[in-house]
């Protein structure tokens, strides 16, 4: 994901096309509760002219994370479409949009897809089938169980169960 300025002003009357297959894996060292980073599909264009190159990419991958409640493996899809513009000389600045100053002679896109991937980490993420067959956080212990929302509900407390027969005995009364 970099490039030589000359390389790619020799692009400028032609469309520059992207499509690559990159592999992130350094980002699990910044944020550990990354447990795996699928190869990420890099597509797109840059738009070049003169003083700036613009880069329209769409992200495509997975990440596996840690479910919140039972720490077992989630895959989260990743899909996200950025502009990116680096300014080829530092004159050509517009302050209603973030662009990055190209330093020496190379563009590199990896430490922008990066910081994005980053971004797109949820701060809790949830399995939907509960972990069937996988071992993760347990669901239950001595005087204890994780249970569902529509469960509680429905289940009576038992030391509230003498309660509700008194109030059933005085709408008899009435």
């Amino acid at each position: 994901m970099k490039w030589t300025i000359s390389q790619i002003q020799k692009h400028r009357s032609k469309d520059f096309l992207i499509d690559e297959l990159v592999r992130m894996d350094v980002i699990k060292e910044t944020d550990p509760t990354i447990r795996e980073v699928s190869p990420i599909h890099l597509t797109g264009r840059a738009d070049i002219s003169a003083s700036k190159v613009t880069f329209h990419i769409r992200i495509e991958g997975h990440l596996i994370l840690p479910c919140s409640r039972t720490l077992v493996d989630v895959n989260y899809p990743i899909d996200v479409e950025t502009t990116e513009t680096f300014l080829l000389n530092g004159h050509d600045y517009e302050a209603e949009e973030e662009v990055y100053q190209v330093k020496g002679d190379v563009i590199d896109l990896e430490p922008i897809i990066r910081e994005i991937l980053l971004l797109e980490v949820p701060m809790q993420v949830y399995c939907d089938d509960n972990g069937a067959g996988q071992e993760g956080a347990p669901q239950s212990g001595k005087d204890w169980e994780v249970i569902e929302e529509q469960d509680k509900k429905e289940k009576l407390d038992p030391r509230l169960a003498g309660l509700a027969k008194f109030f059933e005995d005085s709408d008899s009364s009435d």
